[in-house]
């Protein structure tokens, strides 16, 4: 059985910072690229970057310069550093293993707020 588990979501003031984990079981970890999505309040989901298996990087135009994207193959966990946050990178984010097929977790809660 797969799983994606998210955690380190929350509430955060413009200007902080979150880091926020996914673990993955299920899967041989190393094999996958991994994203992290989210889904502003009532808009689509969107890509926030990628990191693929071989460590390759890429980052919406939006999060590019404060957010970092990492990978522990080792712990089967991918990470994002997220840095002077905005009111607009509110939102629940999602991470994704892509390969043959995708999977995807359940999601944490992002709230960038004073």
């Amino acid at each position: 059985q797969v799983q994606l588990v998210e955690s380190g979501g929350g509430l955060v003031q413009p200007g902080g910072s979150l880091r926020l984990s996914c673990a993955a079981s299920g899967i041989i970890f190393s094999d996958y690229a991994m994203a992290w999505y989210r889904q502003p309040p009532g808009k689509q989901r969107e890509l926030v970057a990628v990191v693929g298996s071989g460590g390759t990087t890429k980052y919406a135009d939006s999060v590019k310069g404060r957010f970092s994207i990492s990978r522990d193959n080792a712990k089967s966990t991918v990470y994002l550093q997220m840095n002077s946050l905005k009111p607009e990178d509110t939102g629940v984010y999602y991470c994704a293993a892509v390969h043959a097929r995708s999977y995807w977790g359940q999601g944490t809660q992002v709230t960038v707020s004073s």
